[in-house]
């Protein structure tokens, strides 16, 4: 049975995930930071279903969590074949300027830094340069990341550019590796952290200016998530996958 790490998937895409996951037979470690009705939610419905997954704290910000979550997966299940790097934040809509240094600091040390230091440690143990027998990582972008979120979110917008450029950079230098690094960018997404940034029904407002004129689901994502990881995609590295409905 292949093993998977997804972060941030006690909710929206990660949860959506990580269920998709199951279903492919994978055994899924469900991160999560703090809801933990949320994350064994999901535990429950994979078992449920003839599924294996299990729930692990950690805040992916830190080194010393991410690297005793890798260690414990791999002592409980052998491997890890792939990683979603899922878990993101956002905070309340405002203009750059009034943004402080802590709320930056916040936002890059979960989306950025986190992502960093969960594709080290799955790259440390899936090169197959180090006795690892390769594997797959999907890291979440946005779209947000082509349109800068003027007005909104430029600390986002900023945070995930840097998950594209890291998309490229290491999938190249990996690719001989036996490891696939690829990122989906999903467009505006039917899932709660809108709330996160004060605007709970941001999709139903702005769903007018994408082409296909309605928002995504979550499981949308996660199909081309599911994607990226299989044998289906291969021959696909180092590239970014835009769903966004045309946007």
């Amino acid at each position: 049975m292949k093993t998977i790490i997804i972060t941030g998937a006690s909710r929206g895409i990660g949860a959506a995930t990580a269920l998709l996951a199951a279903q492919k037979g994978y055994a899924v470690c469900v991160n999560y930071f703090q809801n933990k009705t949320a994350a064994m939610k999901v535990v429950n419905s994979i078992e449920a279903n003839g599924g294996t997954a299990m729930t692990y704290q950690a805040d992916i910000s830190t080194e010393e969590a991410v690297v005793q979550m890798f260690d414990f997966v791999e002592k409980e299940w052998g491997y890890i074949d792939a990683l979603v790097n899922n878990a993101g934040i956002l905070e309340k809509q405002m203009e750059f300027w009034q943004m402080d240094l802590a709320r930056m600091e916040r936002i890059f040390a979960v989306n950025v830094m986190g992502s960093f230091l969960c594709a080290r440690e799955a790259v440390k143990r899936m090169s197959n340069k180090r006795d690892g027998k390769g594997g797959a990582i999907v890291n979440v972008s946005s779209i947000a990341s082509r349109l800068g979120s003027p007005f909104e979110y430029v600390d986002y917008a900023a945070s995930k550019g840097a998950i594209d450029s890291f998309t490229i950079g290491l999938g190249k230098e990996v690719a001989a590796e036996g490891i696939r690094v690829n990122a989906v960018r999903p467009g505006l997404i039917h899932t709660d952290i809108h709330a996160s940034g004060g605007k709970p029904n941001r999709v139903h407002e702005l769903q007018h200016h994408i082409p296909m004129k309605r928002g995504g689901e979550a499981e949308e994502i996660a199909n081309a998530i599911l994607w990226l990881l299989s044998d289906e995609a291969s021959f696909v590295t180092a590239t970014i996958l835009d769903v966004g409905g045309g946007k």
